[in-house]
């Protein structure tokens, strides 16, 4: 009985030795490279804000009003092809309308605030997008804004794992040079980490058309040059080397 305790216990004391033994294997030799790949693509997709805000006295005239001038400015946006979906309302307020006299603030009616935000799935048809609610003419009461224009793709997804890809080989790459450098063999990819990824979609400055046609030919379409969209991609490996 003394003799089968003493083996047990000495099997016991040997498992954090063979333990230790194990989690302390030599790990491999690697060399350890960074790659990054700059994707130029033109854009196919075209984003634009359109705003109307309104005055009035009164709250329910100030609505009525700003109604008035919003269906005016769907209607004419439709009239451009775009589907029902591509224009989605993203903003919506009605608030007082302070002034200030001798200091003192007084209050001279309402606000009312709608923007939608536009989709232009064709490229080519955004200088018409932006001329079809610039050439309108809206009440005084009406301010109608077309701000923040940008420039994006479709399928980004795509165009992003295309950037990652040459990014990794960009990586291997310098890693075989590192290797042949050292006079070493490269062989098996240990581990690849993406380390960042940026996208630069363009944006044209805020403007509004219909102030920019006061001054100019009604009749002449808003010239409009889209940028290339900038994808860029940095990913790090590490190879085994031997």
């Amino acid at each position: 009985m003394k003799t089968r305790m003493m083996l047990v216990l000495s099997c016991l004391l040997a498992l954090p030795v063979l333990a230790f033994a194990q989690s302390h294997t030599p790990s491999p030799a690697v060399v350890v490279a960074q790659g990054t790949s700059l994707v130029r693509v033109a854009p196919d997709q075209g984003w634009v804000t359109v705003a109307v805000e309104t005055r009035d006295a009164k709250a329910p005239e100030a609505r009525r009003l700003a109604a008035v001038a919003m269906t005016s400015v769907m209607a004419s946006l439709k009239t451009t092809g775009l589907p029902a979906d591509a224009i989605k309302t993203t903003g919506f307020s009605l608030s007082p309308d302070y002034e200030y006299v001798n200091g003192r603030q007084r209050m001279r009616g309402f606000i009312v605030s709608n923007r939608v935000q536009v989709r232009i799935d064709d490229i080519t048809a955004v200088a018409e997008v932006l001329d079809s609610v610039g050439s309108l003419a809206l009440a005084p009461s009406s301010t109608l804004t077309v701000a923040n224009l940008r420039f994006d793709l479709k399928d980004r997804t795509v165009v992003e794992r295309d950037a990652l890809r040459l990014a990794v080989e960009d990586a291997l790459a310098n890693a075989r040079a590192m290797a042949a450098g050292a006079g070493v063999k490269a062989g098996r990819i240990v581990r690849i980490d993406q380390v960042g990824q940026r996208n630069d979609s363009y944006q044209l400055m805020e403007a509004s058309p219909m102030m920019a046609r006061a001054a100019g030919d009604a009749s002449m379409p808003t010239p409009i040059s889209p940028a290339e969209i900038l994808i860029t991609a940095m990913v790090t490996v590490q190879v085994e080397i031997s």
